[in-house]
């Protein structure tokens, strides 16, 4: 029998959840707004929106943009900013079609040396900050120009530098090869999908034995069933659309194995802890003992090696480098953020859901698109979702404080 205090009041279940919905607007927004985008663009695209192969086009679309977002993550909640992400990531993506194009260099040998190069690049970046003391918004800023014109003189000589690499260009185009069919549902991606609702719920569970063991809050036991049927239903969803096209694609797998090493990085481990004390309050963790130089440059370098991830996926995705390839990358990538519940003020963010906020940005840009939709008004459509998304972010943080 449950002893803990549940979150249902005198009310009721209805009381309960009008509750929650209350107090952690800030954890569900992004997903009514997803399920809002979804549900808008699959009536006015007379369901071309939802269709598998958009929803498959649309998550490896998105690769790219979540992986830069999942650094921006860790960036924004030790309260600094990296502007130079976009174009570090077009001029690394440019840096390994060089390598490979130009010099002949194996891909083994490329991707390790594109991401250790990210990484020095956010450990220079990283000691200007932390060690020097520069502000991170001037030091990104002025990378931002140098990468800009390094990925410029890179790409001079032959403006588009085309990719012919089978196996670097499967990266975001390719699918895990499937081994057999159900009913013409692919079954690696079936597969994948029951071991993943399997794990959701199994998470959720501990959790919440957690929460009861050291007699927190929890929601009633009624809410928590509802939510674990609603999230596996979701994730099986997933599973079945993209078993509909061609499958589980390499972007999902890659985007997955980050998501997962981050999100474990974060809520497991002491250096997890470190980012998120720093964020909340700088000094008290001083105070504490934690190295704050040290650990702003780890963040520094994550987000560097991460930008380098970003630039293959994307290069990969076009099969060619370009001139302007990167641009309003980190923009993308801190909206994403923002929108994913990453607090204005630093100490608060969740790696899971920053994928969401970027699936919200790059719904948008595919269901504008084929809505056809012209780039200006997209822009601005983006521009309005951010100032929302903020404000939502300042709103309910005064409500809390009141």
């Amino acid at each position: 029998m449950e002893t803990s205090r549940n979150i249902q009041g005198s009310g009721g279940l209805i009381n309960e959840v009008t509750t929650l919905l209350r107090t952690r607007m800030r954890d569900y927004a992004m997903y009514v707004a997803l399920a809002v985008i979804f549900i808008f663009f699959g009536i006015f695209t007379g369901g071309s929106f939802l269709s598998p192969r958009n929803i498959t086009n649309l998550i490896n679309q998105t690769g790219y943009i979540a992986v830069l977002a999942v650094g921006m993550t860790l960036v924004l909640i030790i309260r600094q900013i990296d502007l130079s992400v976009g174009y570090a990531a077009g001029f690394l993506g440019a840096m390994a079609a060089t390598f490979m194009v130009k010099f002949g260099i194996p891909i083994y040998l490329v991707i390790p040396m594109v991401l250790i190069f990210g990484m020095v690049i956010g450990l220079i970046q990283g000691f200007t900050v932390s060690y020097v003391g520069v502000p991170a918004f001037v030091t990104t800023l002025a990378f931002h120009f140098i990468f800009r014109g390094l990925l410029s003189l890179s790409t001079q000589e032959s403006g588009t530098i085309r990719i012919d690499v089978a196996a670097y260009n499967n990266l975001s185009n390719g699918f895990v090869p499937d081994i057999g069919s159900v009913g013409g549902l692919h079954l690696v991606s079936l597969i994948v999908g029951a071991i993943a609702v399997v794990l959701a719920i199994m998470a959720q569970i501990k959790q919440r034995k957690n929460l009861l063991h050291y007699n927190f809050e929890v929601v009633s036991l009624p809410v928590f069933i509802f939510k674990l049927i609603f999230t596996g239903a979701a994730i099986a969803t997933v599973a079945v659309v993209l078993a509909q096209y061609q499958g589980l694609s390499w972007t999902i797998v890659i985007v997955s194995i980050v998501v997962s090493i981050y999100n474990f990085m974060m809520n497991k481990t002491r250096l997890g802890r470190y980012i998120y004390g720093i964020g909340g309050n700088q000094e008290a963790a001083m105070l504490a003992g934690v190295n704050v130089k040290r650990t702003m440059l780890f963040v520094f370098m994550s987000m560097g090696t991460l930008a380098a991830l970003s630039g293959i996926l994307f290069t990969s995705r076009l099969q060619s480098a370009s001139p302007i390839a990167g641009q309003g990358f980190e923009l993308d990538s801190i909206a994403a953020c923002y929108i994913g519940g990453v607090s204005t003020s630093g100490g608060i963010g969740k790696v899971g859901n920053t994928i969401i906020g970027a699936l919200v940005i790059m719904s948008l840009t595919n269901g504008l698109n084929l809505m056809g939709i012209g780039i200006s008004y997209q822009y601005v459509i983006k521009g309005a979702i951010f100032v929302l998304a903020v404000a939502f972010d300042v709103y309910t943080r005064g409500r809390k404080a009141i």
